[in-house]
């Protein structure tokens, strides 16, 4: 890691906003390097004094009169394919695998693999490990998650991960092994049915904070219907008492590319349909939304609102 990649990013570390492994990298960087380590420091006095002004939320309505000035600049602008990308922005997509050692290390093995296979023929057979409950498994080393199972009329889960060969560890949901491999499926894994399995168990603890996330970035960037609809359902009881579950819902009610979510997402938001920002995104559904359902069920709502002061 360089010291110019950590002063671009320190304050994205403070502010809790980079990824857990690039802030392990950071880390180890500061503890090394003491002109990375003063740089931190000065961010997190600034930090510290900045926190000392009040902090003004801002109005209900010009908030979300700005996402949806976003949303239209999103909806205007072009969207180059992900061969164009993979082209034309090289550095882009090493950043991508930069901070991701399992894709990294899955990349190399299947290089160095076919320069041998060109040669030599090699057959292995691979050889299953089951930790025991109490093992934490290293998620820089993991190259996928295989399969997830619930033990039926218990909450004892198996789940298999797969390293250099395939591996096990089971426990229950509580167990902080189970539930961080839980966390590490929804957000990593290739196969949509993993995912699915992982988000299905993660409904059943909602109120944890680490699960709320993953479900909101379930929710937001799942490219599978079915992993966001579950996400979104298991999301419904906090739109009322939580703005980041509101607005998420806000986000899938307005852009996401499946009716029925889009249709799921409008019914959790009716109790909360007096909201400014809720409001403001009826109005426009109901003025010029392409699905006619969507269109007649917000006028319906819209016209149901009182009358603002």
């Amino acid at each position: 890691m360089k010291c110019e990649w950590v002063q671009q990013n320190v304050l994205l570390y403070v502010y809790d906003e980079l990824p857990d492994d690039a802030r392990h990298e950071l880390e180890q960087h500061v503890v090394r390097c003491k002109d990375c380590a003063a740089e931190l420091e000065s961010v997190k006095k600034f930090r510290e004094g900045f926190a000392q002004f009040p902090m003004h939320e801002p109005n209900a309505s010009f908030l979300a009169a700005s996402r949806m000035r976003l949303q239209e600049a999103l909806e205007s602008a072009e969207q180059g394919g992900w061969w164009s990308r993979l082209i034309f922005d090289p550095v882009h997509w090493l950043n991508q695998i930069r901070f991701a050692p399992a894709l990294a290390a899955a990349i190399f093995i299947v290089g160095f693999a076919g320069g041998i296979g060109a040669t030599y023929k090699m057959v292995t057979t691979p050889v299953e490990v089951t930790p025991t409950p109490t093992a934490q498994p290293a998620l820089a080393t993991i190259s996928g998650i295989s399969s997830i199972a619930q033990q039926p009329g218990s909450n004892q889960v198996t789940i298999k991960y797969e390293t250099v060969s395939p591996q096990e560890t089971r426990g229950s949901l509580g167990d902080p092994n189970i539930q961080q491999l839980l966390l590490y499926a929804a957000r990593n894994n290739f196969n949509a049915g993993v995912r699915m399995d992982s988000v299905d168990l993660l409904t059943q603890q909602p109120n944890n904070l680490h699960v709320r996330e993953a479900l909101l970035y379930a929710l937001r960037y799942d490219s599978n219907t079915g992993v966001r609809l579950k996400a979104l359902d298991s999301l419904g009881p906090f739109v009322k008492d939580d703005v980041q579950v509101r607005d998420a819902v806000l986000e899938s009610l307005m852009s996401d590319a499946n009716p029925g979510v889009r249709i799921e997402a409008l019914r959790l938001l009716v109790p909360v349909r007096a909201d400014g920002s809720v409001r403001i995104v009826l109005q426009r559904l109901a003025a010029k939304d392409e699905n006619r359902y969507i269109r007649s069920q917000a006028r319906t709502l819209v016209a149901q609102l009182p009358e603002m002061n």
